[in-house]
């Protein structure tokens, strides 16, 4: 592959990454960062993401600040002792992936989960709206299980316990 290719490839997941920034609810400027720090080499300062990136530099410093804060990055400082401060990605995806699991979807699975348990309550027994109610908690219930085991173990060992149950 050459160096074209490869920055070509790059840029695609870069791409991927600050849409699916949006999804987590963020913007796709922390995408993108987070994506060039992913690949980065060495951690980045503040004036080189500047320039990797096109942003302004309060856009980065803001998007910066906004990352490490929710553990998509880390600062770290220079060598030798100096002032500027670098970033890092955090490049355990698992890592991340729980954290969004536990922050946001396990938050609006149990928040969906309330208000159907309320609306069952409210609606009379034996109707096709109960039914259908019913179902859709029931499936809700296994989300909510699927999303605590992804929170609660390692991608090697959901996947060692989805191997054996094949078995």
């Amino acid at each position: 592959m050459s160096d074209a290719d490869s920055s070509v490839a790059r840029e695609r997941v870069i791409e991927s990454m600050e849409q699916s920034a949006e999804v987590y609810g963020l913007s796709r400027s922390s995408g993108r960062i987070y994506g060039v720090l992913y690949f980065a080499a060495e951690p980045l300062s503040i004036p080189e993401l500047v320039d990797e990136t096109g942003y302004a530099k309060s856009t980065v410093s803001n998007v910066t600040r906004t990352l490490s804060r929710v553990g998509l990055i880390h600062r770290k400082s220079s060598a030798g002792g100096g002032r500027r401060v670098r970033f890092e990605a955090e490049r355990d995806v698992w890592f991340i992936l729980q954290d969004v699991f536990q922050q946001y979807i396990q938050r609006e699975v149990q928040t969906t989960l309330r208000t159907i348990r309320r609306a069952e309550e409210q609606v009379p027994p034996d109707t096709h709206e109960q039914e259908h109610i019913q179902n859709l908690r029931e499936t809700y219930e296994d989300l909510e299980e699927i999303v605590q085991l992804a929170s609660d173990y390692s991608a090697a060992e959901l996947r060692e316990a989805l191997e054996a149950y094949e078995q």
